[in-house]
């Protein structure tokens, strides 16, 4: 195999036999006795191959041979028919506690997987501690991971895949498991990661993929549906699961009309209403920066200057963000992004363009204060966080005095919007009907 690729699988199939009993599986392994079993594919006749530094996305429904193929990959199975060769050191976090003892303590199991990794004990040994760290799940190290959460298996197993030195990192789904602020943190480490290394990534969460992987693999019923960039098969599949044919790009005079239904205090009263839980400024989160300034308060306010602890969808609010500088700032700058758990940036804004032409320095000692006013949009069911950072510069020549990721979290509890990151909170909608006089040719 070519030293430019880390994977390739040639006509790879994987087949089940399943029995009705089990002493028909008994029966089955004696001489001429009659077999009693059916076979069931999982993969059948999938070829690809995985350039080196690529990020792969693998889609398709439940059933569809996702996990299967990732199994064959970490070399879990075997394969039925055909080859499959993978070049490099591979790293796998699959479904959860897999490759755990379960009565095994966390600290127990590091050294575990480091073994079954090749690695010694003393190269662990120097592994544990920023493994630990990143892990961040405090005392429980020491106690048996059967008493873990799913979000502590995941956070264990995540740290110990990121401290391993892999070629390769293989993921099944388990990032839609943890906390906003911990998936945040491990998408940062992918991030950085797929600089030097390559990812293949299974998800249901097509915005994910889109925004992660640089292509993507589409199975449907074990067999290879389509193969390309992952934006394009993300829609093609969306379409599929919709039941939409897909429709090239229509040119056709469409003309902007005034729109004319309010819906907001429809949704107010109804099971639709977009309810935000918002959690306390957290100042201790993960950050970078010169230190030269802090963020030091985010909050949620209405016009009285009082918190919210809840928000609407929809509804106008005040973000504020408020720093301290250890130094004298000629051209400081403020802002703030929202993310999703995945961390994609949905929408967020600064204080620059407001200031271009009378930048309002600061000497060292002073409190900064931005604030945003603007109508929230409405966003689905999940976890969301706010990123703050304060700067001196501008758009494009600052430095970063402090990033800080997680400021503030909050919780989208329900919502009428399903299919898109962001619900834009329309000031107006109309739907009216004319009869048909015909098309001029």
């Amino acid at each position: 195999m070519s030293s430019d690729l880390v994977a390739a699988a040639s006509r790879l199939s994987k087949i089940y036999r399943t029995y009705d009993r089990p002493l028909h599986r008994l029966l089955g392994n004696l001489p001429f006795a009659k077999e009693r079993y059916r076979e069931i594919t999982a993969l059948d006749d999938v070829s690809f191959r995985i350039p080196r530094g690529e990020t792969l996305g693998i889609i398709g429904r439940n059933g569809s041979g996702k996990s299967t193929l990732l199994q064959l990959l970490c070399g879990i199975l075997k394969p039925s028919h055909g080859e499959i060769r993978v070049n490099g050191r591979l790293s796998a976090l699959l479904e959860l506690g897999a490759g755990f003892h379960p009565e095994l303590t966390g600290r127990e199991n590091i050294f575990m997987q480091g073994a079954i990794l090749g690695f010694s004990r003393r190269e662990m040994e120097k592994r544990f501690e920023p493994i630990v760290a990143f892990a961040d799940i405090g005392d429980f190290i020491d106690q048996p991971v059967k008493t873990y959460s799913s979000g502590m298996f995941v956070r264990l197993a995540f740290a110990i895949m990121a401290h391993v030195e892999a070629d390769i990192l293989v993921i099944d789904e388990a990032l839609s498991v943890g906390d906003a602020a911990f998936t945040q943190k491990c998408l940062r480490f992918l991030d950085d990661f797929k600089k030097r290394g390559t990812v293949i990534l299974v998800s249901h969460d097509l915005a994910s993929i889109t925004a992660l992987c640089d292509r993507a693999l589409w199975l449907d019923k074990g067999r290879l549906r389509a193969s390309g960039d992952a934006k394009e098969v993300c829609e093609a599949y969306l379409s599929s699961i919709l039941g939409i044919p897909q429709m090239e790009q229509s040119h056709a005079d469409l003309r902007d009309e005034c729109l004319a239904d309010q819906r907001q205090e429809l949704m107010q009263c109804s099971a639709l209403r977009n309810d935000l839980e918002i959690f306390r400024f957290d100042p201790g989160g993960s950050a970078a920066g010169t230190g030269l300034a802090r963020i030091v308060e985010v909050r949620f306010e209405n016009d009285a200057g009082d918190p919210y602890g809840w928000i609407v969808g929809g509804e106008l609010v005040n973000l504020i963000v408020r720093a301290k500088t250890l130094t004298d700032m000629a051209s400081p700058i403020l802002g703030f992004v929202v993310k999703n758990r995945m961390g994609l940036s949905l929408f967020g804004d600064n204080t620059y363009l407001s200031y271009a032409d009378d930048p309002q320095t600061a000497a060292q000692g002073s409190f900064l204060e931005a604030r945003f006013r603007f109508r929230m949009p409405r966003l689905p069911i999940g976890d969301y966080a706010i990123t703050a950072a304060i700067a001196d510069g501008s758009q494009k020549q600052r430095i970063t005095h402090h990033w800080l990721h997680e400021a503030v979290t909050f919780r989208s509890q329900r919502s009428s919007v399903g299919q898109v990151l962001v619900g834009l909170p329309m000031l107006d909608i109309s739907l009216t009907t004319s009869p048909d006089h015909g098309t001029a040719h």
